[in-house]
């Protein structure tokens, strides 16, 4: 069995299950076989739409005969759900509170974050701060916190935007502010283990952390609205920081992980930075292998494949040499968008809102299909995308786009 479904021990999901934010290890890598390797013009077969699941940016996690999803009626009530794989049929919600930040600009107030699935509990933080603990076949409350009241929590301008990390015992959230910039909750009870204030204190942005052992530390790694950063994961303690791929009005990609090194990238400044960490006594010492304006840098973030870092950047699908930042190859006809590997292709969700199917390899760019899902979702403003990942398990893609969810049979036979 493939050794990136242990990545994070914590999952006891089914091997094709995707049970968190870009799947086991947080990578946007599956594990899937047995897939199709070029799409029919029309795309792959359509097995089921559901037009109105709740508005949200959140993409889906799987397991089992469940999807699970945050989503949004309104301005008042923010609930997480499970559908049904089958049909896509609601079999239960549950109310989080209200939207987070509802009078922001430009004004995009919706779900935002992707459930966390751990064995047969739930865990969902809504844009206002509400994080919740339920059991996934019922959707009854375990526990509960404001990262708000219970964190004096400080979020950006969009609210929180942020999938929790299981990682053993613990739930990694992100609040924000000065006392409790990042903190680790049992994940059992919600009790707190640490809180991480970060030196010169730092809002939340719009990222999930991640795990890393760079420099020989156990840590988490973050994407703040004022730079990178990693914390120690038994204390919180604060480790280092990096600045290069800060600066614009949304840090959204979670950053890469390989060894001792970190990518990160932002969008709105065009640009994606790596990183090499050392320890250095009691501390991680940071610097910069490069920082590049045509590396992958979208919204939708990167996927690694050995050395070759897959994604887009604000004209289209790339390629780059991870190590160095040589860029393979660039194509402009999808534009921007989310992205996933699975069994060497590449899935592409555009801005535009287009499925695309492509070789994932550094010769050039090959496009093995593209579509477009049928009915998509009226757009309430002209600067609004298409911003969710595409998700791959157990033979079939889901694709949301606000309030429309998608699913597709894409299996070989």
């Amino acid at each position: 069995m493939d050794r990136r479904l242990f990545l994070l021990g914590s999952f006891s999901g089914l091997a094709a299950d995707w049970t968190q934010f870009r799947g086991a290890g947080r990578t946007g890598v599956s594990a899937e076989k047995g897939l199709l390797k070029e799409w029919p013009k029309a795309g792959p077969k359509l097995l089921w739409q559901q037009p109105d699941i709740g508005d949200g940016y959140g993409t889906v996690a799987i397991a089992g005969s469940f999807a699970y999803a945050v989503s949004n009626h309104g301005l008042d009530d923010e609930f997480v759900q499970a559908l049904a794989i089958k049909d896509g049929e609601a079999t239960w919600s549950y109310r989080l509170g209200p939207v987070g930040n509802p009078n922001q600009q430009p004004p995009y107030p919706m779900a935002r974050s992707t459930p966390t699935l751990d064995g047969d509990r739930l865990y969902a933080l809504s844009s206002d701060g509400d994080l919740a603990c339920l059991k996934t076949a019922t959707g009854e409350l375990v526990w509960r916190k404001s990262l708000r009241s219970d964190f004096n929590g400080a979020p950006g301008t969009w609210g929180f935007s942020e999938s929790p990390l299981v990682d053993g015992d613990a739930v990694i959230v992100t609040p924000g502010g000065a006392a409790a910039t990042m903190v680790a909750l049992n994940k059992a009870s919600g009790a707190t283990l640490w809180k991480s204030a970060i030196p010169g204190g730092d809002k939340a942005a719009y990222s999930s952390a991640i795990v890393s052992t760079a420099a020989g530390r156990r840590q988490y790694v973050q994407f703040l609205d004022k730079g990178v950063v990693g914390v120690d994961a038994k204390t919180g303690a604060f480790l280092w920081r990096y600045t290069g791929t800060a600066g614009g009005p949304a840090n959204i990609a979670s950053p890469i992980a390989k060894g001792n090194y970190i990518y990160s990238t932002n969008a709105r400044r065009f640009n994606g930075g790596l990183i090499q960490l050392t320890a250095a006594g009691d501390g991680v010492t940071v610097e910069q292998v490069y920082l590049g304006r045509d590396m992958p840098n979208s919204l939708g973030g990167q996927v690694l494949i050995g050395d070759v870092i897959y994604g887009t950047n604000q004209q289209g699908p790339v390629a780059a040499e991870f190590s160095t930042g040589k860029i393979h190859w660039q194509d402009a006809g999808l534009g921007p968008g989310a992205v996933l590997w699975a069994e060497d292709r590449l899935y592409y969700h555009a801005e535009s809102g287009e499925v695309a199917l492509v070789e994932a390899t550094t010769e050039a760019y090959r496009e093995r299909g593209r579509f477009t899902p049928p009915n998509k979702p009226r757009r309430r403003d002209a600067r609004e995308r298409a911003w969710t990942y595409p998700v791959v398990a157990n033979g079939r893609m889901y694709i949301r786009d606000l309030g429309c969810l998608w699913c597709y049979d894409v299996r070989l036979g």
